[in-house]
């Protein structure tokens, strides 16, 4: 299954400034796939618009079988609620628990307290936070506070994905772990997409990787296995 498809995608700001020019690629279902560039590449613009928080310019982009810009306003909640997205910044809200913060997402949902609770636990215990459920966000680590932001966004089990630079403002260790994360996400046949200017670590993990420049794709890098 494709569970992202985009032709001539271009993204054009109101300044009259071109974000992303002509993009073309696709990802599978179960694939983790690096998106990497200079700052100012649109990394963090792609991210943006595969999480339907943004619509293009021009050309077309489906995301798990729909077109964002076909869509109605109303009919797109729907539709970032299969989607994870993860945050350099954590955007963890400080007056709710661990625990309170990644069951946000299920609460908008509407899922009952049983599941809620059931799927919260899950989450954390994958991100190695089980016992923090009660903390508070500032009582954590920077590189806990990313984990918590991870378990946000895959405790609805979304099909895809979405890293901002998640290891940003992360040491090497820490970046590695979280990376390792979301590998093991991929392994689970979820779709991982992350952005992220951390050559070193994209070249260890050896995943796919799409290189932008100035908003142009340059190259869809495939490692050879065993390479």
């Amino acid at each position: 299954m494709t569970v992202i498809e985009a032709h001539s995608l271009h993204l054009r700001y109101p300044g009259g400034r071109d974000a992303l020019s002509d993009l073309d690629f696709a990802v599978e279902a179960g694939e983790m796939v690096f998106v990497t560039g200079r700052s100012g590449a649109g990394k963090s613009t792609l991210v943006r618009l595969l999480a339907c928080l943004m619509l293009p310019s021009r050309g077309s982009l489906r995301v798990l079988d729909c077109e964002p810009a076909r869509l109605r306003r109303r009919q797109r909640p729907a539709l970032r609620r299969r989607i994870g997205v993860v945050f350099q910044d954590h955007r963890l809200l400080p007056a709710l628990s661990v625990a309170e913060n990644v069951a946000l997402p299920l609460r908008i949902a509407g899922a009952g307290d049983g599941e809620v609770d059931k799927r919260v636990r899950a989450a954390l215990d994958l991100v190695g936070l089980g016992a923090r459920a009660r903390s508070a966000p500032d009582a954590l680590s920077g590189g806990e506070q990313q984990r918590v932001g991870i378990a946000r966004a895959i405790v609805h089990r979304p099909a895809l994905v979405l890293a901002d630079e998640p290891t940003g403002n992360l040491d090497p260790q820490l970046s590695a772990e979280i990376m390792a994360l979301f590998e093991r996400l991929g392994s689970h046949g979820t779709t991982v997409l992350v952005a992220s200017h951390d050559l070193h670590l994209i070249r260890q993990l050896r995943k796919r990787v799409l290189v932008l420049d100035q908003g142009r794709l340059v190259d869809d890098f495939r490692p050879t296995p065993g390479g």
